[in-house]
């Protein structure tokens, strides 16, 4: 389904992303991680277009997506959607209409300016909102709701474009471990019940393991790890990192269990002292 051979962005003497090849034959929920500057976000942007790539190819399905322009390319945009950690939500309007933003690649330029919607569209955006648990606030503007609840959103607009792929970067970087956790389940049940590929940049080790069917690690652009979930040791994921032996997982975690457990260890010290 998805081929990356040797994919590169250069910038200046730097490359952001080294030579990156993996394959992925059939769907899957595949978790991207490494240190900020790894070059992750523009593994992403490069196989949705937004960044062209300085070499290599991706392809699709025999298809060279790295070579297409124009009305082409916007088509593999939509089929190949992108979630922000920042959401990139209109606050002032509502929640259906920002949903629906996810059809503007196929509507004409008259019906985008006078904010012209089909019913048909309208009821499928407050369908997907009731997916996700968040169809009571579709009336609401985006900007009324939690950073969990923004990014359902920017998901909801994401399915509108029904796409075969969903590339979500740092999904929940911005996000407290409860909200985290319910974006992470809405990203894993799309895979699951829609049979969608997913590719998620994160940046902590448990969610990759918890969520994902494979992980891929990224150090200083290149791909030093490819491999499943079980696959990632302690030892590999110092090798991601470029940390020593004093490198302790707890420290990325999103599990709410886990940082209790962090939380009372330090009310435990701070006691003894």
């Amino acid at each position: 389904m998805l081929e990356v051979n040797s994919l590169t962005r250069q910038y200046g003497s730097k490359r952001a992303v080294d030579r990156a090849t993996f394959t992925v034959a059939q769907p899957t929920m595949i978790g991207v991680i490494g240190r900020s500057g790894a070059g992750k976000s523009t593994l992403l942007r490069m196989l949705n277009r937004l960044t062209d790539a300085t070499d290599g190819s991706v392809t699709v399905n025999g298809r060279n997506v790295t070579r297409l322009t124009g009305a082409a390319r916007r088509e593999w945009q939509s089929r190949c959607a992108m979630i922000f950690q920042q959401f990139n939500l209109v606050p002032r309007l509502d929640v259906v209409s920002n949903v629906l933003h996810g059809t503007l690649n196929r509507r004409s330029t008259l019906a985008t300016m006078f904010n012209l919607y089909p019913q048909s569209d309208i009821h499928r955006a407050i369908e997907i909102l009731d997916r996700l648990g968040i169809a009571e606030q579709a009336p609401k503007r985006t900007e009324a709701l939690s950073g969990g609840q923004q990014q359902r959103v920017a998901i909801a607009r994401a399915l509108m474009q029904d796409p075969e792929i969903i590339l979500a970067d740092e999904p929940i970087a911005s996000l407290d471990p409860m909200n985290a956790q319910v974006v992470m389940q809405a990203l894993r049940r799309i895979h699951e019940e829609d049979g969608r590929m997913v590719i998620a940049n994160l940046h902590t080790l448990d969610t990759a393991r918890r969520y994902c069917d494979r992980v891929i690690g990224m150090r200083d652009g290149r791909i030093v790890f490819d491999g499943t979930p079980a696959q990632l040791t302690t030892g590999i994921a110092r090798e991601i990192y470029g940390a020593g032996a004093d490198f302790s997982e707890a420290a990325t975690s999103t599990e709410i269990e886990t940082l209790d457990r962090e939380m009372e260890a330090v009310r435990v010290s701070d006691a003894l002292v």
